[in-house]
């Protein structure tokens, strides 16, 4: 990890570890829909314009979530606001194991997005609280990759589970899971600064940074700084792609290769694993290109920009007749995406003070879900009508190059907002 860990302690990166579970988690929670979305078709004869209503449920209560999510994490803090988060969206999960309709499951799924937008709010929120700023991108890079092994596990286990037991066991499945979490976070979660187990030289790396003020600023005031503009428009134009990644991937894999439920997993598991690969390695890059005396602002945006470069080559997907090309062509835009995150997702703490982080990536998150509403509209209306995944590809392979000219545009320099 940080060569710096080994004189100071290492506690903080257990605090990444429960960010790390708790992230896989989520992604288990959401992806389980996505993996058994071919059978559940078939099962309820769902069209793709009504699969796309439920997904879009989803994406409409996570973007109403994520706004109102930052801001009580930050007014009841990370240890509580966490809880309260993991407790709702693990309910909501099971309760998709008590429906059989697109209505009960659109309104399953409705829960589900209101209860996962604390997720990342909570998390970049601790990382802004347990890391000094060199270190962000990394830690960031390491707990998003839960995002991947969610996402790996899921496709790995939930064929079985349904197979074995039927496809409601898989819903229910993730509550054990969330509970452990629940109880090991509460019980070992504190502030830096009270946390019994924190040695003096871990907290003075922690604290390495100027000191910042400490009074609360309304996060709709945020929206009157270029800087979260500047996020929340990368988030709407590059979140919408891992959405449409995580619910369309196992349709488009079944429907152009026919693939079975179970021959879904091999597939769907090498692209998160070159995901999970594509999240460390561009946390990493950004901090190793800070090591070697780069600003934040030139490290940030290079490491993007590999990043963006490497979802291009999907827009051939499409053309291609071997299934374990269109994986390795998926696989290395999926890596971008997540090492693209990694980066985006530090942005917040690299321009706002930690007082109001986790109200900006709401903010940001909000604008990444209502693209994601938007996406999952579209792309039912669009196979509904046409049966072609093209134009998606098509708008995977530019959006994030787009997003990467937005942001030099409106914060050209990273500067940090005057607050």
């Amino acid at each position: 990890m940080s060569s710096s860990a080994t004189p100071t302690g290492r506690y903080r990166w257990r605090i990444c570890g429960l960010l790390l579970a708790a992230t896989t988690i989520n992604y288990i929670d959401r992806q389980v829909l996505g993996v058994l979305a071919p059978e559940l078709q078939k099962t309820f004869a769902w069209s793709e314009i009504q699969y796309g209503y439920i997904v879009t449920c989803f994406q409409a209560a996570y973007a109403i979530g994520l706004v109102s999510a930052g801001a009580v994490i930050d007014r009841l803090g990370t240890r509580l606001g966490y809880a309260l988060a993991i407790a709702v969206w693990s309910l909501a999960a099971m309760s998709h194991a008590l429906v059989g309709s697109v209505a009960g499951f659109a309104m399953a799924r409705f829960a589900l997005g209101l209860g996962e937008a604390g997720n990342f709010p909570a998390a970049l929120k601790t990382v802004a609280e347990w890391f000094p700023r060199r270190e962000r991108a990394f830690a960031t890079g390491i707990f998003n990759s839960g995002s991947n092994i969610g996402a790996i596990v899921a496709p790995l286990t939930v064929p079985i589970i349904a197979i074995t037991w039927g496809w409601q066991a898989a819903f229910l499945a993730t509550g054990v899971l969330s509970a452990i979490w629940l109880v090991t976070w509460l019980a070992t979660y504190r502030p830096p600064e009270q946390h019994p187990k924190l040695g003096a030289a871990e907290l003075a790396l922690i604290r390495s940074d100027p000191p910042e003020p400490t009074e609360k600023v309304p996060w709709s005031q945020l929206l009157r700084y270029r800087q979260t503009w500047a996020f929340l428009l990368g988030k709407f134009m590059t979140d919408p792609i891992w959405w449409f990644f995580l619910f369309w991937l196992p349709k488009y894999l079944h429907s152009e290769y026919g693939l079975s439920l179970l021959g879904l997993g091999a597939p769907l598991v090498a692209i998160y694993v070159l995901a999970d690969i594509g999240s460390i390695a561009g946390g990493w890059a950004a901090g190793r290109f800070i090591k070697m005396g780069w600003t934040v602002n030139r490290a940030r945006k290079t490491a993007m920009l590999i990043c963006a470069l490497c979802v291009v080559p999907i827009v051939f997907v499409s053309h291609v007749q071997n299934v374990w090309v269109a994986v390795l062509l998926i696989g290395l835009a999926t890596a971008g995406h997540q090492g693209w995150s990694a980066n985006i997702f530090t942005l917040p703490s690299d321009m706002f003070p930690r007082r109001t982080v986790a109200s900006v990536v709401g903010i940001g998150g909000f604008g990444g879900a209502v693209g994601g509403m938007l996406i999952a509209t579209f792309t039912g209306f669009l196979l509904e009508t046409t049966g072609s995944y093209v134009p998606v590809f098509l708008m995977a392979a530019t959006a994030y190059l787009l997003a990467l000219g937005l942001i030099q545009l409106l914060a050209p320099k990273l500067e940090p907002a005057q607050m």
